[in-house]
């Protein structure tokens, strides 16, 4: 069997990966699974009704948070990926073909789960010749059509930077447009070969410059440095993103890039900080904290920030209140456990 260049080229990442042992997580790394009724009927609903969420399917810790705000995200175009981040757990090969009722499965997931904000995300597909913008923007579409009143954040690739494309997505008005940079460009294409950091700029600028509310996220613990941190917030800025989350890394498994340091709480509580002195107009940064977190809770902060008339069904969205996983209450969590 002949494995292709690029196949080669993955193989050898992934044996040189192999060489670094997973890493011990620090205490911090944690979260306490809090079932209020709202998350109880969720569950049920899903679980009696057959549906799928990207929350479930992919483990994540924060479930339960999310769910009791009816927040939940969905994975679009498929389970494989055509391109392969060295941080990211999705499968990379040929994707299946595009399920055209997909669009509409996923507007009745929300109908039925009775979401009050959605997330949609999905795997690159340069297989497609429009990137699948098309499918995210029908998504987008009926997701509004069917559930009047209810959010929707697209969360998408770069479809290679191409406008017209891109276009398809702005036009379907999500309420918030999201390009995630993920890294600093000393490391980026270690991290991202299929990506370019001023590419990924660039798309976020265009959702500005379409009037999107826009939104990035950051991850540390990669081999990056505070300073270079702080440069790829700014360069956010500049490029007109309004909401920004900073997440910690973790290693999906041997095969993936090594985690370089763990951030300290405290540490996410002051590039937070930093972050909204630098124009940002809503951030959420923390250990646990990932891109798709209390995203309802983030647009709402964005638009009282702009000045703009929040719907009086996500009013509830609208709260001063630190999150959960947000690293204020994750050192405040722990003050009062050593002061007990």
């Amino acid at each position: 069997m002949t494995i292709a260049a690029e196949g080669r080229r993955m193989l050898r990442i992934e044996a040189r990966n192999a060489e670094v042992p997973i890493e011990r997580k620090p205490e911090w790394i944690k979260t306490r699974a809090v079932m209020g009724p709202e998350y109880t009927a969720m569950k049920q609903r899903v679980h009696g009704q057959g549906l799928h969420t990207v929350c479930e399917e992919a483990g994540c810790p924060n479930i339960f948070e999310c769910w009791e705000d009816r927040e939940a995200t969905f994975l679009i175009g498929g389970d494989t990926c055509t391109r392969r981040c060295d941080f990211c757990n999705i499968a990379t090969g040929r994707p299946m073909a595009v399920d055209p009722m997909e669009p509409f499965k996923v507007a009745q997931s929300v109908k039925e789960m009775g979401l009050r904000y959605s997330t949609v995300t999905g795997v690159a597909r340069d297989d497609l010749e429009d990137g699948a913008a098309g499918l995210f923007a029908r998504t987008c579409q009926q997701i509004h059509a069917m559930n009047p009143g209810t959010g929707v954040e697209l969360l998408i690739d770069d479809i290679k930077g191409r406008g017209e494309h891109l276009q398809q997505v702005f036009e379907a008005k999500p309420e918030v447009f999201a390009h995630n940079l993920e890294t600093v460009p000393r490391i980026f294409k270690q991290i991202r070969p299929a990506f370019r950091y001023d590419r990924s700029l660039d798309v976020i600028s265009m959702g500005k410059d379409a009037g999107m509310i826009t939104k990035s996220n950051l991850i540390l613990g990669m081999g990056e440095t505070d300073e270079e941190i702080l440069e790829s917030m700014q360069a956010l800025v500049d490029a007109g993103c309004d909401i920004l989350t900073i997440t910690q890394y973790m290693r999906p498994s041997k095969l993936h890039h090594p985690i370089d340091r763990w951030v300290k709480p405290q540490q996410f509580v002051e590039l937070s900080e930093a972050a909204k002195e630098m124009g940002f107009l809503a951030v959420m940064a923390g250990p646990m904290v990932r891109s798709s977190y209390r995203a309802g809770k983030l647009w709402a902060q964005a638009m009282r920030e702009l000045g703009r008339e929040i719907p009086e069904n996500l009013r509830h969205l609208d709260s001063d209140q630190p999150a959960r996983q947000e690293a204020a209450s994750v050192v405040a969590r722990t003050q009062q456990a050593a002061a007990s």
